[in-house]
This record gives C-alpha cells, sequence and structure tokens, in this order.
C-alpha cells in the first residue's frame, strides 16, 4: 500500500479533513508513548511523508517562539517534552519535594545492562562486583528492563533495556549511547575475575545484599 492511500478504514470521514497541525498537536498530547510517524498517518488519514514534514516544521516552530515545551524524534516515535532549561519548574510541581531518582547502584546495574545487553544477572553482578537481584527488580519495575529470552549454555534469563529506557534517555536508538571503550577492558577483567564468585539469588527472595542504597528506591 503507497503512502498516498495509508488510512485507518475505522475514522470518520471528519478526521482527514481535520487542519492537519492542529490535529498532530492534539493527538500528540495524549499520548502514553512517543507516536510513530506511520501511526500518525494511519490516525490522521494522511500521507506519511506529509505526516514528517508536518511533524519537523511544528518542532521548529516551537524552538523559533521559545515555548517551554518541544516537540521530539525519541525511541521512534514524536513525543512532548519539557525544556530542559526549565526542569527545575517542572521538577519542584512533580516531586513537590520528593525523590524519585534511581539510586546510585541502580543506575550503575542499568549502565551494565544498556552496554552489555542481552545480559543475564550473574554477568551484570559479575560486573558491578556485588550481587544485583534487588536493583534488577527494581528496574523491572520501572519499566526499564526487561526479559528477552534465556541464555543457551546456562539457561539464565537474559535483560535488555525497553524503549522507556531510550525515550527517558531522549535517544533515537542504543547506537546513541556515549562511547565506553577506553573502560571495557578493565570491565572485561572485573568480570572475568568475580564471574564464578557472585552467587544469583532466588529474584523473589528478601533482597539481603551488600547494597545498602538499593533499599531506598521506589
Amino acid at each position: 500500500m503507497s503512502e498516498a492511500t495509508t488510512e485507518a478504514p475505522d475514522q470518520p470521514d471528519g478526521v482527514a479533513a481535520l487542519d492537519l497541525k492542529p490535529a498532530l498537536e492534539a493527538v500528540l498530547m495524549v499520548v502514553d508513548e512517543p507516536a510513530t510517524e506511520e501511526q500518525l498517518a494511519k490516525i490522521l488519514r494522511r500521507p506519511r511523508r506529509l505526516i514528517a514534514d508536518a511533524l519537523r516544521e511544528l518542532a521548529d516552530e516551537y524552538a523559533v517562539q521559545g515555548r517551554g515545551f518541544e516537540l521530539r524524534l525519541v525511541a521512534g516515535g514524536w513525543r512532548f517534552y519539557s525544556r530542559p532549561e526549565y526542569a527545575a519548574a517542572v521538577e519542584g510541581f512533580v516531586l513537590d519535594g520528593q525523590h524519585a531518582r534511581l539510586t546510585q547502584a541502580a543506575l550503575e546495574t542499568l549502565a551494565v545492562v544498556a552496554y552489555r545487553q542481552p545480559v543475564s544477572r550473574s554477568r551484570v553482578s559479575a560486573v558491578r562486583g556485588v550481587n544485583c537481584d534487588g536493583v534488577m527488580r527494581t528496574l523491572l519495575q520501572r519499566g526499564l528492563v526487561e526479559e528477552a529470552g534465556t541464555e543457551p549454555e546456562t539457561g539464565a534469563i537474559l535483560y535488555v533495556t525497553t524503549n522507556y529506557f531510550l525515550e527517558r534517555m531522549g535517544l533515537r536508538g542504543l547506537d546513541e549511547l556515549p562511547e565506553l571503550a577506553p573502560f571495557l577492558p578493565e570491565a572485561e577483567a572485573i568480570e572475568a575475575d568475580t564471574l564464578e564468585g557472585v552467587p544469583s539469588f532466588d529474584p523473589d527472595a528478601p533482597d539481603s545484599s551488600g547494597d545498602a542504597d538499593d533499599k531506598t528506591e521506589f
């Protein structure tokens, strides 16, 4: 099917008659995750190329006007975000004095998964030098990592980062992660020395590892 004929048969006829940019703004105001150009073309019954051009024009218009929000292409789709320079105002409203950030332990574990994925819990623990089962549960609950099959040799569950991770990091894809090549040899050496010595605990058991700061996560 060509781009010109991409449409949603179940949409009312009035949808195709709507002004494109305001219609895009209305849809993007209510999305729960970045909307792809293909999805928007189907919903608004317009060619994908027309949708793509309109989205980029809107993004440029918001930038020129200096609005408090911006339209970004993240994780393969488009979504509204508040501008970084107004982060303090947004944080004050959303958190209202409370801290909902990941702990240092969780950030370290997330970094290992991001750069070594697909990776098992035992290998993540080996790189960090401490059992990370409790932290992995937190990352799963936050939707930042997910299961992705098992390791053929051991049957261990493998983990990868999610599209939500890309969205929160403001990345289009994993290829935009910063280069860590200078640090990888050290990580390989740590894993080789510790892999056999780091136990993998029952993920459903209470977390009794030495990661005290894991207990502050929520």
